[in-house]
């Protein structure tokens, strides 16, 4: 049997995407190669997001350019938003790739992968059935389950609604159906993805919000699996959303909701829809109805026109929101998108510097908050074995937590005293 290996850049969504790849080609015969030298065919599964993501598929190209010339007969296939946005100029510059299919296209993956190899006669699939495949799951505990696709919202540094298209959500019922079966075989959570699953439900007939998909999901699931979702916009985060998350006993106390800039006139260049103001009233109406729930945010330093005074109020946001984590990122130009054009753009050396700063910040207050929970006894699902003879998990806000303990498999839920905090994870020992 032909080998297949897939080798993913980026986001959750595109680790879901690889899942379906993968899960397509099985259909076809393909098995997985473990290396990339074993492999018949091997797919990059790229984002484009940040400038740096590109630059790392780029530098991955230029190593599989070498071994295709080792080994004959090798096709090597580019798929995601860096497919999506650059097409057939990458097979120009590359031209060792024999596919390149965006994430709008995973469905066709077969049909090009036998044009690349002169099979004419090749009935293809249909060009987009981007939730009828079934995905080749990498994990046997935790399982990502699309609900939506693209988004709307085109913020002005964004390249997602160019790459992925239009929002396009799926029907509760195909969902619904799809973490049934996952039940049936023993998963233990779930995350419900979306480029801004909060609008999930436009175009559906009847219509369904997102607060009504979780409340179905509930009924179904009935605390049998933990239920998370990413990503959140903070526009369209609504009361009734607030609400489930209060009284839903299957959704995990942990949300991600990314503000991106602590300042109101940043936020108004980046074309978010909301002010600073609207973001922490929403911060704090989630922590009013769920006292426990952990937050989690997307910074970007280094906007166009960013200003030491804008810099500095996404310093003192983050002293206010005190997230339990921040995932910060320099700002990169994109293409199509409206800030690349924007003038005033910053020089690299002071966006790693404020970039360095925001970082400082935010591991201080990350270890500040998980030295609070010292001493308590919390649930965690066991994802496996980590460092150093420690086992490691996760706990429902979603803390990493590495502990010691016998006879725990993967799979199980632990109650774990937490007994050492760093910034990033928790430390402690299996409460018998």
């Amino acid at each position: 049997m032909p080998k297949l290996k897939v080798i993913t850049f980026g986001c959750q969504a595109n680790e879901l995407d690889s899942e379906r790849i993968a899960g397509l080609l099985a259909s076809q015969g393909y098995q997985a190669a473990e290396a990339m030298e074993e492999a018949d065919l091997i797919i990059l599964n790229t984002c484009s997001i940040r400038e740096k993501a590109e630059q790392k598929v780029y530098s991955q190209l230029g190593k599989l350019q070498i071994l295709k010339r080792q080994k004959a007969g090798l096709v090597l296939g580019l798929s995601g938003c860096l497919a999506q946005q650059e097409g057939e100029r990458l097979k120009k510059r590359f031209p060792c790739l024999d596919l390149v299919a965006g994430p709008q296209d995973i469905g066709r993956i077969p049909a090009l992968l036998a044009q690349a190899r002169g099979e004419e006669s090749y009935l293809p699939f249909g060009n987009e059935d981007w939730h009828g495949i079934e995905p080749c799951r990498e994990s046997r505990i935790k399982a990502w389950v699309g609900i939506m696709e693209g988004c709307d919202n085109f913020c002005s540094y964004c390249v997602v609604p160019y790459t992925r298209g239009r929002e396009r959500s799926r029907p509760p019922e195909d969902v619904l159906l799809e973490i049934e079966g996952l039940l049936t075989r023993g998963y233990r959570e779930i995350t419900l993805l979306g480029q801004n699953v909060n609008s999930y439900g436009k175009g559906l007939r009847p219509p369904v919000t997102f607060p009504e998909l979780l409340y179905r999901i509930e009924t179904l699931v009935g605390g049998r699996l933990w239920v998370r979702f990413a990503t959140s916009h903070p526009r369209d985060l609504t009361p009734q959303l607030v609400e489930a998350l209060a009284e839903l006993g299957s959704l995990c106390e942990h949300l991600h909701l990314p503000i991106q800039s602590g300042s109101t006139r940043v936020l108004r260049l980046m074309n978010r829809g909301y002010t600073r103001e609207d973001y922490l009233a929403r911060v704090n109406l989630v922590r009013s109805r769920v006292p426990k729930i952990s937050i989690t945010t997307d910074i970007i330093v280094g906007f166009p026109g960013e200003t030491e005074g804008d810099f500095q109020d996404t310093l003192s946001l983050l002293q206010e929101a005190r997230f339990d984590n921040a995932f910060s990122f320099k700002y990169s130009p994109r293409p199509r998108t409206a800030a690349a054009a924007f003038p005033d753009q910053l020089p690299e050396g002071l966006k790693s510097s404020r970039l360095q700063g925001v970082q400082r910040l935010q591991a201080q207050i990350s270890l500040e908050k998980n030295r609070t929970l010292l001493g308590r006894e919390v649930e965690v699902l066991v994802e496996g074995e980590g460092e150093r003879g420690f086992l490691t998990g996760r706990t429902r806000q979603n803390k990493i937590v590495h502990f010691q303990g016998s006879g725990q498999k993967a799979g199980g839920l632990v109650l774990v005293r937490l007994e050492e905090a760093f910034p990033y994870h928790l430390k402690g020992r299996v409460v018998t």
